[in-house]
Order: structure tokens, then C-alpha cells, then sequence
């Protein structure tokens, strides 16, 4: 362990931390671009073994930007896309980025740092900035945006240049280091500890765009809204969301083992699919079949049809959502997991004045209003479970497979759980229980 660790897991003050050397190398989850054919006409693409962790050499830091030493991270889907090599090798999205030349270049690698969540300690931070220092606690926001450029100041989401982090860029947050621009971070709430905290801002935050902000389908006081995968991460987020915005959240899951999981998560209405009979539809008439089996289960259960389906499934899916929700209603995409090639009967979007709106991410604004409920405990994690970074493959895998509930996470510098509170007050005030409804399901 080397001294500048061992001043982290002391809470050693920023100025010591400042005065530590950094070291040349540091522990990564990382891909290699040598790699990208190795799944070349295989059926099972699995991700332990295109993702390697080992060590890597620390980057430089920007004037705009700041090391952070990650404390914990956590798997996301763009984690299993880049380790899959689909539907593009990432390897051509930091090629394109280091064409720009200056700091952009050393993006351009043989390897890549994988992950786009992560919680941790700032060691540096460099000239150009003013608001984050050595000792700061922060959670880091996974779009980094051109600060210079026009759209940015309207909305990050519309600027040509933001790209994900520890996707479309190199250093991500798999690993005990990583470079971000300033602009990426927000304080960590102070009753979470490193891992729960780790996996809340992408899924919470990209949820947050779909269904509150004025970018997406702005629910109201009791709208009716279907989730679709509502125990996955950004699908149990919304079931939060919908809860505190006085919406009913109407949650579908594969199994009764979800079943029960969303029940913890206080949805008030929970239909795991496998009973009522929705698999993937083959044709336009199973797709409209499948829309009013469910839509009578809806209405049986809330008295009429959903106003907003909240649709990250994408073609399993996507045909029922936009059948089954209300005359004027709204479907609300974020991705497509089951494939991004949709089918539906365009008749009942446009005759019935029904909508659908595109979502990536979050702006920093939507983040920071949605990292302030989590401050203020209206919004607990979705952790289910915690590895550590030499298990990051068994965790990605987890994922890729559709076998977990809400987040995994994955303890980077922390070296057990439970660490990184810094008000143990709100936290016994909300109780653990509250703040892990899925830890025990």
C-alpha cells in the first residue's frame, strides 16, 4: 500500500493529501483494443474475459480537470456494451476524441479504463479550478461536456462533444484512480457510505431527465406510470420517483423473486410478467394481444390506462408501450437492452396523439437536483449487492446475464463496506434498512 492510500483510509486532510506523491501506476479495470475480434462468432460474449484488471499508468491532469481517488464504483450497462465490443468497439470513440487534440489525446490508448459511476476523495485538482480541493468527498456525474461550447449552457445534453465518461472517454471509474473535469462532480450526501452512493447518480439521474425535468415526460400529480425491468437500476429509481412526485408507479418484472424486491421498494402496483403471459412479441398481432392483456390488468388494478411508460427495454417491449399507454400519453426512452431495431403499429401513436420522447442521461442541473434529494433521504440507493474490484468480471457478468436486482457495486480504494459516512445522524434517523430496501430481498 502506498503512502498516499494510507493517508486516504486514515481521513487524512486535504493539505496532507496534496503533499503525498502520486503514484506512477494504479489498479484498473480495463479493456485492450487488441482484444476486439475475440468475440468474433461466438454466441456468448463473456465479459470475464475481455475485462482485465491490472495496473495502469496514472494520466495527467488538465487545468479544467481533477483526480479522484475511487473509493467505489459500480456496473452499468455501457459496462457490458464495452466489454462485449457491441455495438461498436469503444476503442473508436477514444480515437475520435484524441483527434482534438491537447488533453484529448492521451484518451487515445491500446487500453481503456472502463466504469461510469463511481464515489471517492479528490487528491488534485488542477489550476483552472476553483470550487473542488484535496479532501473534497464527492460523487461523480458520468457526462463530461465541452464547457466552451453554446449548447452546453442551455443544455449538456444537445452539445456535439459530451460523451460518457469510462466510455467514450478513457479513465473511468473502475479503477483506484480516475481523471474527470470538474464539471462532473457533486458532494457525495454525507449518510451514504462509498458503495451506496458509488451506484445512485447515472441510473437516478438519467431517471430523474425521463420522468421530472421539462426534457422529458414531466409527470404530474397522480399520473399512472408503467416501468418496464422496475427492480433494474434505473428502473427502481423511477419507482422512487415516481412515489415522491405523487404519481402511482405500476412496476413489471420477470420473476417473483423481482416481484417481491419492487414490493420492498413500495411500488403500488406489481405485475411479473411471466403470470400474465408478456414474453418478447413476434408479430403485430401478439404486440397489440400483449397491450391489452396488460392494460387490463392496469385497469383492474388502478381504473384506467398509463400515462407515461418508462421504456429502457427497447425492442421486447417497445410495441406495447407505445399500444398500452393513454389517449395523449407519453413513452419515455433511455436505451434499448433487448435491441435497438423497435417495431409498433404507428395507427395508435398518431391517432391518438400519444408521444415519444428520446432521454440520454442528465444534465449537471438535473443531477444536482436529484443528488439533493438523495442528501435529504427522499431517494435511498438500490444496492443489491458489493464485489470487490478484482471481481469486477463476476460483477459485469451479473449484469450482462439480467441476474441482479437494482445496483452492483464494486469497492475500488474502500477496502470493506460501510465506510465514508460523514452524518451518522440522518443516517440512524432513516434507518439502514430504509437506505437498502433491496440488500435484503
Amino acid at each position: 500500500m502506498d503512502s498516499l492510500t494510507e493517508a486516504l483510509l486514515s481521513g487524512a486532510s486535504g493539505e496532507v493529501l496534496e503533499r503525498e506523491a502520486l503514484p506512477d501506476e494504479f489498479e484498473a479495470a480495463h479493456l485492450r483494443a487488441a482484444d476486439v475480434e475475440m468475440f468474433d462468432g461466438v454466441e456468448d460474449k463473456d465479459v470475464r474475459r475481455s475485462i482485465r484488471v491490472g495496473r495502469v499508468p496514472m494520466p495527467e491532469l488538465a487545468p479544467d480537470e481533477v483526480l479522484v481517488a475511487v473509493m467505489a464504483s459500480a456496473i452499468n450497462y455501457n459496462t457490458v456494451w464495452s466489454a462485449t465490443f457491441e455495438p461498436v468497439p469503444t476503442f473508436s470513440f477514444l480515437k475520435r476524441f484524441g483527434r482534438q487534440g491537447g488533453s484529448a489525446t492521451q484518451h487515445d490508448l491500446p487500453y481503456q479504463v472502463i466504469g461510469s459511476d463511481g464515489s471517492g476523495v479528490v487528491v488534485r485538482a488542477g489550476s483552472a479550478v476553483a470550487r473542488w480541493r484535496a479532501g473534497d468527498h464527492v460523487v461523480v456525474s458520468c457526462v463530461r461536456v465541452d464547457d466552451h461550447e453554446p449548447a452546453t449552457h442551455a443544455d449538456a445534453m444537445m452539445g456535439s462533444q459530451q460523451r460518457i465518461w469510462g466510455y467514450e472517454t478513457n479513465f473511468g471509474g473502475l479503477a483506484h484512480y480516475t481523471v474527470v473535469k470538474a464539471s462532473q462532480l457533486l458532494p457525495k450526501p454525507g449518510h451514504l457510505t462509498w458503495e451506496e452512493s458509488a451506484g445512485v447518480l447515472l441510473t437516478a439521474a438519467t431517471s430523474y431527465r425521463m420522468l421530472i425535468s421539462d426534457k422529458g415526460a414531466r409527470i404530474k400529480l397522480g399520473d399512472v406510470v408503467l416501468i418496464w425491468g422496475a427492480t433494474g437500476g434505473l428502473g427502481a429509481f423511477a419507482v422512487q420517483l415516481v412515489k415522491q412526485a405523487g404519481g402511482i408507479p405500476v412496476g413489471v418484472v420477470s420473476s417473483e423473486h423481482k416481484a417481491k424486491a419492487l414490493r420492498a421498494l413500495g411500488c403500488d402496483v406489481v405485475i411479473n410478467r411471466a403470470e400474465i403471459g408478456l414474453g418478447a412479441p413476434g408479430s403485430a398481432e401478439e404486440t397489440i394481444e400483449q397491450g391489452k392483456r396488460l392494460g387490463r390488468v392496469i385497469r383492474r388494478e388502478v381504473g384506467e390506462d398509463p400515462s407515461v411508460a418508462f421504456d429502457y427495454i427497447g425492442r421486447a417491449t417497445f410495441g406495447i408501450s407505445v399500444f398500452v399507454v393513454r389517449r395523449g400519453g407519453t413513452v419515455v426512452t433511455c436505451g434499448s437492452s433487448t435491441g435497438y431495431q423497435h417495431a409498433y403499429d404507428n395507427r395508435y401513436l398518431w391517432m391518438n396523439s400519444k408521444r415519444i420522447v428520446g432521454s440520454h442521461a442528465a444534465n449537471l442541473q438535473e443531477q444536482a437536483e436529484l443528488n439533493r434529494l438523495v442528501a435529504r433521504g427522499k431517494i435511498s440507493p438500490v444496492l443489491s449487492s458489493v464485489y470487490g474490484l478484482d471481481e469486477v468480471g463476476e460483477a459485469a457478468r451479473l449484469v450482462q446475464n439480467n441476474q441482479h436486482l437494482g445496483k452492483v457495486a464494486v469497492l475500488c480504494q474502500a477496502p470493506r463496506e460501510g465506510l465514508g459516512v460523514t452524518d451518522p445522524q440522518l443516517r440512524e434517523k432513516i434507518g439502514v434498512d430504509a437506505l437498502n430496501p433491496l440488500r435484503s430481498t
